[in-house]
């Protein structure tokens, strides 16, 4: 196999764990004809926090695409790249799972770990250096670490992660072209008698699925299906009208196995999305969405052997069943 161009490296390096932000100079007429220097875009943009702009700019610490410093001088390129480092939020919220994240398998080209609910995988939002990601980089000294998948925060389970650029593109690639195997758990309501799931124990949920920005959850929409999911049915706990389910999906697209769950009337025990959405609602450790990503199988596109992860966690609401399987109907390998 041919090797993958080299990703292009910021002129500015991950500093405790963080990249830093690219900016891109507006090429509009008004823009153009308003600000002489780079400077005084960003003071305007960045009016807030003017001071601690200046502080930046004083130390050096914004820079071109090129990697030369910006100073009180630097003219306005339309279209032109600006790199700083921005601070992480005051008040990101703390996550006291993040100190159970455990490594699975490492090795020059792949870090594998277990992500425990409720840690997201890269910074967003309100989560920014107490993400796997910017936690991985900083305690394992693993500056150019990059997932090759994403996790919602909601959801535990096996995570691959590249190590050096030169590795990014083939794993990457591999996820995208479903190349991968990915085997989840769940936890749900049973079937309804003589629905598919109760008579046959699975079915295949094919949807079009669409993620709007700005809207918090993903929806179905008319269409030709861009989404497939197969539901098993594993295991059955009668008394309490629960079952475990193994879902794999076929495509990856946003909150599928959530959404398609739903879709059969069987929404993940403690979703905060489906049935009803509750946006706000606060972290509740002692109740996590039950949803694991329990293996993820694959043959490796550098080396061409064959490699499976899986996770070690299990599911609060099926502790019984014991790592890859539900104590007599084992989770497909």
């Amino acid at each position: 196999m041919p090797p993958s161009p080299r990703p292009h490296r910021p002129p500015l390096p991950v500093r405790d764990g963080l990249n830093p932000t690219r900016l891109v100079l507006p090429h509009d007429a008004a823009s153009t004809a308003r600000f002489a220097t780079a400077a005084q875009y960003l003071l305007e943009r960045f009016a807030h926090d003017a001071d601690r702009l200046r502080e930046k700019l004083a130390a050096g610490e914004v820079v071109t695409g090129e990697g030369a410093v910006v100073d009180d001088a630097t003219p306005y390129q339309p279209r032109g790249f600006l790199y700083l480092y921005r601070d992480p939020p005051a008040d990101e919220p703390e996550v006291p799972a993040l100190a159970e994240l455990e490594v699975l398998h490492r090795d020059d080209d792949l870090l594998v770990v277990d992500k425990p609910h409720l840690v997201a995988t890269m910074p967003r939002g309100r989560w920014v250096t107490r993400t796997v990601l910017v936690h991985l980089r900083a305690t394992l000294d693993l500056p150019e670490l990059v997932p090759a998948h994403r996790l919602d925060r909601p959801t535990a389970g096996v995570l691959v992660l590249t190590v050096r650029p030169e590795a990014r593109g083939p794993y990457q690639t591999a996820f995208q072209d479903r190349a991968v195997r990915k085997v989840y758990e769940a936890v749900a309501a049973l079937p309804a008698p003589g629905s598919p799931l109760d008579v046959d124990g699975t079915t295949t949920v094919r949807s079009r699925i669409v993620k709007h920005r700005g809207v918090v959850r993903a929806q179905e929409e008319a269409g030709e299906p861009n989404a497939e999911s197969r539901v098993t049915l594993v295991a059955r706990d009668d008394a309490r009208g629960l079952g475990l389910y193994r879902l794999e999906p076929h495509t990856g697209r946003t909150h599928q196995l959530r959404l398609h769950m739903a879709s059969l009337g069987l929404p993940l025990l403690h979703d905060t999305f489906w049935p009803e959405l509750r946006e706000d609602a606060p972290d509740d450790p002692a109740r996590p969405l039950q949803l694991l990503s329990r293996s993820l199988a694959f043959v490796d596109p550098l080396s061409g052997e064959p490699r499976e992860f899986r996770s070690r966690r299990r599911l609060a609401e099926w502790p019984g069943a014991p790592d890859g399987g539900d104590g007599g109907n084992p989770v497909a390998r």
